[in-house]
């Protein structure tokens, strides 16, 4: 039996509230050998007071060693197997800006990044431009046509942006262009079966046309595209545990994200006070909240060990205002590691940490990678956070006779 049909038969319907807060690659890495993470580095005396009172430990997001992407990452923290549920960021990115994705679409995240003289990238993401110029730019690239597919070009935020390609007989199977390296050449597109190849040669068409459009619009001079999707068949949080659940999220994918597995989304704001104070507004109406927190991961990106410290500290100030509002489950983790060190997301397991009054205290008394080692959780695939919130907020009946 798999885990979403077990749940169905074992859920039970209460008025407890459960609280997701993802902080965005929590996890991360030393500077030097023997020493802090940003994480044990911060001042987290009201994360640290969760963890006294909780339990500790330990996610893998998708299997040891392997690095998952945001849309992996997210999912298995919403009980939904990864390596089942392969969703492509195009899609997310579409449903973020609330773009209606079709039968015939297959959309893609576009990034805005720097090329020199010769073509190669000297910035991937073209020194994070402005919302502002990342819609002027979207609106230079909707001007360009592409035989057989009708394109639509989409700001998201900064150098982000989305294309769908509607069209009959396109896949989705194509290759990124982001080489993800800097001194590269942004790749050529590349399908790997018939209904693909038309995808990719739409691709390739509308990337030569964007160096032309762009040209001389340094620092957003060029475009890659990631993500190539379709619209998946997924079942909801609804249709799996029972639950009302709602997005309070900023950037625009996580919220494509939450409306791919039925998550009413709400107007968040922009700060992380403007998303405690729509949390508060909400409360009434919902039992299971997501509450996503980005700027644990693009400063851990930015390789900015100082910054990421600073962002884990403002996060930690806003928890008792979380705890004020007397959920029964509040779940704090992140959906991957993003250590400076490394400057992008990795393989390590992301420190968790469960508070409940029906938990069983584990004696770890600070948040961090090094203490969560020795937690009660232990360490163990992050789809099945879902289930222990469940069953901590009473949501979950006795298995067998």
């Amino acid at each position: 039996m798999k885990m979403h049909q077990l749940l169905r038969d074992l859920r039970e319907k209460n008025d407890t509230k459960i609280v997701l807060l993802v902080a965005d690659g929590l996890g991360g890495l030393p500077e030097e050998l023997g020493g802090k993470t940003e994480l044990e580095s911060a001042r987290t005396p009201n994360l640290d007071a969760c963890v006294r009172e909780g339990v500790c430990g330990h996610t893998i997001p998708v299997l040891p060693g392997i690095t998952p992407g945001s849309g992996p990452g997210h999912l298995g923290l919403f009980g939904y197997d990864p390596l089942e549920y392969r969703i492509g960021r195009g899609i997310l990115e579409a449903l973020g800006i609330n773009f209606q994705v079709g039968a015939r679409d297959v959309a893609a995240r576009g990034n805005f990044c720097t090329v020199d003289v010769k073509g190669l990238i000297s910035d991937r993401r073209a020194g994070r431009p402005s919302t502002e110029r990342c819609v002027a730019m979207c609106q230079k690239l909707q001007t360009i046509k592409v035989p057989g597919v009708e394109l639509f070009v989409e700001p998201v935020r900064e150098h982000r942006f989305v294309v769908v390609m509607r069209g009959d007989n396109l896949g989705d199977k194509v290759n990124d262009t982001d080489p993800q390296q800097i001194g590269a050449a942004p790749l050529a597109a590349v399908g790997e079966d018939a209904h693909s190849q038309n995808t990719a040669k739409a691709v390739n068409a509308f990337v030569q046309q964007a160096g032309s459009v762009l040209k001389g619009e340094t620092p957003t001079n060029m475009v890659t595209l990631r993500g190539f999707a379709r619209y998946p068949a997924i079942e909801t949080m609804k249709d799996v545990y029972g639950l009302h659940p709602v997005c309070i999220a900023v950037y625009p994918m996580y919220k494509g994200l939450a409306r791919l597995v039925g998550m009413d989304v709400v107007d968040a704001g922009s700060t992380l006070s403007d998303q405690i104070e729509t949390l508060k507004d909400v409360w009434a109406k919902y039992d299971f909240f997501f509450l996503h927190y980005k700027y644990t991961d693009s400063t851990g990106e930015d390789g900015n060990f100082e910054a990421k410290v600073e962002m884990i500290e403002r996060l930690d100030a806003e928890i008792p205002k979380i705890r004020g509002l007397n959920p029964d489950v509040l779940i704090v983790t992140g959906d991957h590691s993003t250590p400076s060190k490394l400057k992008s997301h990795s393989w390590h397991p992301v420190p968790v940490l469960l508070w409940a009054e029906t938990c069983r205290p584990d004696g770890v008394v600070e948040f961090g990678e090094s203490y969560c080692l020795r937690g009660g959780l232990g360490q163990f695939p992050a789809m099945y956070l879902m289930p222990l919130a469940m069953a901590h907020a009473g949501r979950l009946g006795k298995y067998g006779a």
